[in-house]
C-alpha cells in the first residue's frame, strides 16, 4: 500500500511518499481501507521530535480517519467486514501507523459508527479536538460555583480545531462564551457557531475590553491553546477559583510569568492529554459529545480538504491556522 512516510524527525516537510506492506489485524483488531484521515497539530510536533511519543522509523504519522473495514480480527463481534467506521483515540499515529496510508490497522474498541446525518468528511476530523475539548471543560472535579446568569468559558486560538470544538461544547453546556481570534472573518463565523464575545488577542487593551463585556462576571474557565505573551493577560480575567486547560503553544513559551498572580485567587492550571483516555472512557465521552451536538443542531467543521498526494500542502494549511480541521482524502 502506499502511505506517508516519517523517516527522520525532520518535521512534516520531510514525509516521503512510498510503499509499505499492508498491515494485518491482530485477534482483536480490524483493518480499514481508509476514505479520509484527519491532520493535526501533534502529527507535526511529533514529526519534530516535540512530542513523548518516540515511535520506530519509518514511522506512519495520522490520527483520525474514516475507512471501510476490510477485515476483523477472529475475536472482534462489534464490527463487521463492509462497515464503514471513524476511529476514535487510541495509538494509532503515535506509536502504531497511523492514518495518512491506504489501509490501517486499530483496535476494534476504538472505533465507532458515524453518527446519523453526518458526512464522511465531517466524523473523520472530530475525535482528537472533540475528544480534547471534552476533557479540557470537565477534567476540574471541584469548578468553582457558577455565578448567577452562569459560568463563562474563555477559548484561546478558537479558530482552530480544539477551539471550534470548544465553543461549540461550551454552548451545549449553556456556558457564556468569549472566543479569541485574531482573523476578523473567523471572529464573524464564531459568532455564527455560538460564541457569545468575540475579540483580537492582539488587542492593546485585550483585559479591559473582555472585562467590561462580561461585567460584572469574571472568567471562570480558559482553554487555552495558544499560550506565549498572551497567558498573563488570561490569568488577569479569571475570578476567584479560575481554572486553565492548558491544550497548546502555539504562540510559544510564556517569556514572564509571576507565579504570585495563581495565589489569592486560588487559580489552577491543568495540562491536557487524550493519550489519558482508555477506549472504554473515549467511547463514553464521544456518545456525549454527539448527543451534545445534536441537541444544539451542530457538526464538526471542516476548514478544507487535500488529495492524498498533496498533504504537504495540507500541513501548510494548517500552519497558516485554519477555521475547523483540514483533511486529507485517500479513497472514495
Amino acid at each position: 500500500m502506499r502511505a506517508w512516510l516519517m523517516d527522520t524527525y525532520g518535521g512534516v516537510e520531510q514525509l516521503r511518499l512510498g510503499e509499505v506492506p499492508d498491515p494485518q489485524p491482530g485477534l482483536t483488531n480490524v483493518l480499514l481501507k481508509v476514505k479520509y484521515a484527519a491532520l493535526n497539530p501533534a502529527d507535526a510536533f511529533l514529526a519534530q521530535g516535540l512530542y513523548p511519543a518516540k515511535p520506530t522509523l519509518p514511522h506512519i504519522l495520522g490520527r483520525d480517519g474514516v475507512g471501510d473495514v476490510l477485515e476483523i480480527g477472529t475475536e472482534v463481534d462489534s464490527v463487521r467486514v463492509g462497515e464503514t467506521v471513524g476511529i476514535l483515540r487510541c495509538l494509532a499515529g503515535v506509536d502504531m501507523p497511523g492514518t495518512l496510508a491506504e489501509k490501517v490497522v486499530v483496535p476494534a474498541e476504538s472505533v465507532t459508527q458515524i453518527p446519523v446525518g453526518w458526512s464522511l468528511e465531517e466524523m473523520a476530523g472530530a475525535p482528537l479536538v472533540f475528544l480534547t475539548a471534552w476533557q479540557a471543560l470537565t477534567q476540574w472535579s471541584d469548578p468553582p460555583t457558577p455565578p448567577p446568569g452562569g459560568s463563562v468559558l474563555l477559548v484561546t486560538g478558537a479558530s482552530g480545531g480544539v477551539g471550534v470544538a470548544s465553543v461549540l461544547l461550551g454552548q451545549s453546556m449553556n456556558l457564556i462564551v468569549v472566543a479569541l481570534s485574531r482573523d476578523v472573518e473567523k471572529r464573524t463565523r464564531l459568532k455564527v457557531l455560538g460564541a457569545d464575545f468575540v475579540f483580537d488577542p492582539g488587542d492593546k487593551n485585550l483585559v479591559t475590553s473582555i472585562s467590561a463585556a462580561i461585567s460584572p462576571k469574571k472568567v471562570d474557565l480558559v482553554i487555552d491553546c495558544v499560550g506565549g505573551r498572551l497567558l498573563p493577560h488570561i490569568i488577569a480575567l479569571l475570578g476567584y477559583g479560575g481554572r486553565i486547560s492548558i491544550v497548546g503553544r502555539s504562540g510559544g513559551t510564556v517569556p514572564e510569568f509571576n507565579t504570585a498572580t495563581l495565589l489569592f485567587r486560588r487559580i489552577r492550571m491543568g495540562g491536557v492529554s487524550v493519550g489519558d483516555y482508555t477506549a472504554q472512557a473515549a467511547q463514553a465521552a464521544w456518545k456525549e459529545i454527539v448527543t451534545r451536538l445534536e441537541t444544539i443542531g451542530r457538526r464538526p467543521l471542516v476548514d478544507s480538504i487535500v488529495s492524498f498526494e498533496d498533504v504537504q500542502n495540507g500541513f501548510a494549511r494548517l500552519a497558516q491556522g485554519p477555521m475547523g480541521k483540514v483533511l486529507m482524502r485517500i479513497a472514495t
